[in-house]
């Protein structure tokens, strides 16, 4: 089965080619971070827009990349959500677009559990049950995988999500937006320990905040000014990767399994990817990161997720779907 992915939740153009579930013939992204950068953060109508002329001729390129046609398409996954409601309905309308010109099915896959299927494409060899650490500019969620289709959320973000606490405090410095790649530069070269940032809630639950965080960022840059950018950054980033690595550790144990499969833009942290493989392993536990390209919004897992989905519902969802920009993970969602 070749499935056509397709992704505009938010500002990141992307459409794959995934045979069978696992194989990806061709994945292609265009992303409108420069975009957006003069508004320090992304503007819908103008990634609305952006989509609407980007997305036509990325689906060409991918099926040229792979060396196919239109003729080849077995079925179409596009994001219903959750996302940013102009985006979504550019990706869901050109899928409908798609389907009903190729009469092949369509299917509406939940972007939180298509990133759970980055851990599918890396690791094939580690299947569920395990806890996915789900990571993003606009998510943080602990997810108990007991079997692909099969999620419970056991912990979240009360406030921001650990993505939006690294932008805020990347504005709050002077870096720009997307701010979490150059803070993760810029940490590299800093003192994790330089600045004693708090971890909110770390000792209790497996909920999150990183609100206290981002307020005691503000404090601390308008107190002490003069401090090194990398250490501000190290410090900080260090912060966000402790308690994230405490609330991971902490539910896998609590629900008995070994692995921990961390998924999102965050997820391509150097930062979290060392901290979180050191807690692990101490606790003797296997902590899994996809490759970067995996990480970020891509198509690939839009494909792969949609492709499990179809394997369940042969005639897929119908011309019917409609997007739904605060659609929850469940266990509907594929």
């Amino acid at each position: 089965m070749i499935v056509l992915g397709i992704e505009t939740s938010c500002d990141e153009t992307a459409v794959a080619l995934i045979r069978d579930g696992d194989a990806v013939l061709a994945s292609k992204l265009y992303s409108q971070a420069e975009l957006h950068a003069a508004y320090g953060g992304v503007v819908p109508e103008v990634a609305s827009r952006d989509h609407l002329r980007k997305l036509p001729p990325l689906a060409e390129e991918t099926l040229a990349a792979a060396g196919r046609g239109w003729d080849a398409l077995d079925a179409v996954a596009v994001t219903i959500g959750p996302g940013l409601i102009g985006p979504l309905l550019v990706g869901v309308a050109y899928a409908k677009g798609v389907a009903l010109a190729r009469g092949v099915p369509l299917v509406g896959v939940n972007h939180l559990a298509a990133h759970l299927f980055a851990h599918r494409l890396a690791y094939p060899d580690v299947p569920p049950p395990f806890l996915g650490l789900i990571v993003s500019g606009g998510h943080t969620l602990l997810v108990h995988v007991a079997d692909w289709g099969a999620y419970r959320v056991v912990g979240s973000t009360r406030d921001d999500a650990a993505g939006e606490a690294l932008d805020k405090f990347g504005r709050l410095v002077g870096l720009g937006y997307p701010a979490g790649p150059k803070i993760d530069e810029l940490a590299a070269a800093g003192d994790p320990g330089a600045i004693p940032f708090p971890r909110p809630m770390i000792e209790s639950g497996l909920d999150m905040s990183f609100s206290g965080l981002k307020t005691a960022a503000v404090y601390r840059v308008r107190d002490h000014g003069n401090e090194p950018l990398a250490d501000l950054c190290a410090s900080y980033l260090q912060a966000v990767a402790e308690v994230l690595a405490e609330k991971a550790v902490r539910a896998a144990q609590r629900l008995e399994v070994r692995d921990i499969a961390v998924v999102g833009g965050v997820a391509a942290s150097r930062r979290l990817r060392e901290v979180l493989t050191t807690r692990a392993a101490q606790r003797h536990l296997d902590a899994h990161f996809p490759p970067p390209e995996l990480c970020t919004d891509n198509a690939a897992v839009i494909g792969a997720c949609g492709h499990h989905r179809l394997v369940q519902h042969p005639k897929g969802d119908g011309l019917r779907i409609t997007p739904d920009p605060g659609l929850a993970l469940d266990t509907s969602s594929g």
